[in-house]
């Protein structure tokens, strides 16, 4: 199970907002927390989950591999610590000889919504607005009602989003699926999960679709922590 810690809460909802999430990962995924513990995190994942490499490349280059890794694992904690990620999660381990390319980020969700508004208002309001190419519905999530949006993005258009998960996979399309979250009993505080994977280049393939269905398994763990 991964457990993060939220931001601070202000005072007036310290007691009663929940001070972390948990869930729980698939093997071989690993959490990359963003606001702090990034760079040790990197490092266990590079020299100690990563003991193995993709088929195909020799044993003397694996240093080589692990250090380009490293580089882009950085850039992508970088993006995403820059667009409000509390966590970055991401398969660390390959599968049948390779890599998966998927990833999905926990961050701040600034919404800025009045904080009088119901957070189930926000909602609706945000499943009623059009999502080019996808689909957006409420959903349960920890009890609650919650946000899921799911689309697909090409190269053209991940370019000119800020999303910190285009990064990884600017070159490609992708599909996507976000969830927002509304904290519970702390007004006006959202956070989102976002999920971004080119699968194995066919984005509306089975093997793209499976993903889709293990992320959506993954949120199905959420659960809010009060201690």
């Amino acid at each position: 199970m991964s457990t993060s810690d939220l931001e601070q809460q202000s005072p007036s909802v310290e007691v009663t907002a929940p001070r972390r999430y948990e869930l729980i990962l698939p093997p071989g995924w690993v959490r990359i927390p963003l606001r702090e513990g990034t760079k040790e995190a990197l490092e266990k994942i590079l020299f100690s989950h990563m003991g193995q490499v993709p088929e195909g490349i020799p044993r003397d280059d694996a240093m080589r591999f692990r250090l380009d890794m490293r580089r882009q694992l950085e850039k992508h904690a970088r993006a995403a610590r820059r667009n409000g990620g509390l966590d970055l999660y991401l398969p660390v381990l390959p599968r049948g000889g390779i890599f998966l390319m998927a990833s999905f980020i926990v961050a701040e969700m600034p919404i800025g919504q009045d904080h009088a508004v119901p957070p189930q208002a926000v909602i609706a309001q945000l499943a009623n607005e059009d999502v080019p190419g996808g689909t957006a519905t409420t959903v349960d999530v920890a009890g609650a009602p919650a946000l899921r949006r799911a689309y697909r993005s090409t190269p053209d258009e991940q370019k000119l989003s800020s999303a910190p998960e285009a990064v990884a996979q600017a070159s490609l399309p992708t599909r996507r699926v976000d969830y927002v979250i509304p904290v519970p009993d702390d007004p006006g505080r959202w956070i989102s999960i976002n999920f971004s994977t080119p699968g194995d280049g066919d984005i509306d393939g089975e093997f793209t679709d499976v993903l889709v269905e293990l992320f959506d398994a993954v949120v199905g763990t959420f659960r809010w922590s009060y201690e």
